[in-house]
């Protein structure tokens, strides 16, 4: 039996749809999280989950039971917050022990748990210690303690590191994997940090203007989008919309795009004779040789040092194309103008349906 099941959620906000048609299952341990831009409808399901907010219709099950009418302080679910959520007044203790004394445990018994909590996070002996004397990632490991220690069904992440700088975000991301796995407690977390998705989650749901765009693991969900959104908002990827002409070899065509032309995987279109060709621009071969399939040559237009990788952003034929150089070199870095030959790999090559922004064909092969 699934952990939590939503079935045919929706929820509007005056006429707006914040919510459509959701439907979603998760596992029991599983790390599951929502993730899309703000605005798509992804905190509306979690709120939705916690009984922050009601739906309008549809359910909404944890453990078999059916909760639609169970109140939020009844539900038994955990929330970590984006902006700590930790009471200024309290001492961290107090403040993980605030929901087992809500509970009316006896005292030996908050203790313990506020003790195995706070070693779960690494806090032991910052009892005594008031918030205003921990760092943002210190209070953010008071906020998951607190959070912990009701031993709670299911844990709740609201974009939890947000506000938390990029190397700390980082440890604590790590961190908080590290415990739901010890713990073994379902828990949803919200995020709009496509990276972040993919390194803590067990699978994802992408959702977009309220919808679930496609739900699968990290791995799938990166090289087997379904839509043109989910190949766009996870990872940065190049498209191309293109002509179809006749078959070529061994199961490709020849797109074109003006003097562009490319071999892509015919599998899937052929009743189409237009279509998006997109790929990563880590699956491009950079200074190809001559044999190679799909080169092409273009005049780079700018360059952005992002430390193990520099990404070029090139005009080919009128088009911007974007590639990565892994372990770049300074004294090997090409300049404003060069000319800079690559090729793109057919098996690379992902293909959408214009019309539909649905996929077509397979995968990519990695």
């Amino acid at each position: 039996m699934a952990a939590i099941q939503i079935v045919g959620v929706e929820k509007f906000f005056g006429e707006v749809r914040a919510l459509s048609g959701i439907n979603l299952e998760i596992e029991k341990g599983e790390f599951f999280t929502l993730l899309g831009p703000s605005g798509c409808g992804k905190t509306t399901l979690l709120r939705t989950i916690a009984g922050f907010y009601h739906q309008d219709k549809g359910d909404v099950y944890i453990d078999g039971e059916l909760i639609n009418n169970v109140p939020a302080y009844q539900r038994n679910t955990g929330m970590v917050f984006q902006n700590y959520a930790v009471f200024p007044h309290m001492t961290v203790f107090d403040n993980v022990a605030y929901g087992l004394r809500v509970r009316k445990l006896p005292k030996e018994e908050i203790s313990r748990k506020v003790s195995a909590a706070l070693k779960s996070v690494h806090l032991e002996g910052y009892e005594q210690r008031t918030p205003d004397k921990l760092s943002g990632g210190q209070q953010q490991r008071v906020g998951l303690a607190r959070a912990m220690a009701i031993q709670p069904r299911v844990l709740l992440f609201d974009e939890p590191l947000s506000n938390l700088d990029a190397k700390l975000r980082i440890e604590m991301r790590e961190e908080i994997r590290t415990v739901q796995k010890s713990l073994g407690i379902t828990s949803i977390y919200v995020t709009h940090d496509q990276e972040e998705a993919l390194v803590i989650s067990d699978r994802i749901a992408v959702m977009n203007q309220g919808v679930i765009q496609q739900i699968g693991k990290p791995w799938e969900i990166y090289t087997n989008p379904q839509n043109t959104f989910v190949a766009y908002f996870v990872g940065k990827i190049n498209m191309l919309t293109m002509r179809l002409g006749e078959g070529a070899e061994q199961g490709l065509r020849r797109a074109t795009l003006g003097n562009l032309s490319f071999l892509v995987p015919a599998k899937g279109t052929e009743d189409i004779h237009e279509a998006i060709i997109a790929f990563r621009p880590e699956d491009v071969i950079e200074a190809a040789q001559q044999d190679c399939q799909n080169k092409v040559s273009g005049t780079l237009e700018s360059v952005s040092f992002m430390g193990s990788v520099a990404r070029f952003e090139l005009d080919v034929d009128g088009q911007e194309i974007t590639i990565d150089r892994h372990r770049p070199r300074e004294a090997d870095m090409p300049q404003k103008g060069d000319t800079v030959s690559f090729a793109v790999p057919a098996h690379s090559m992902l293909l959408f349906d214009p019309k539909t922004a649905c996929r077509i064909g397979k995968g990519v092969q990695r």
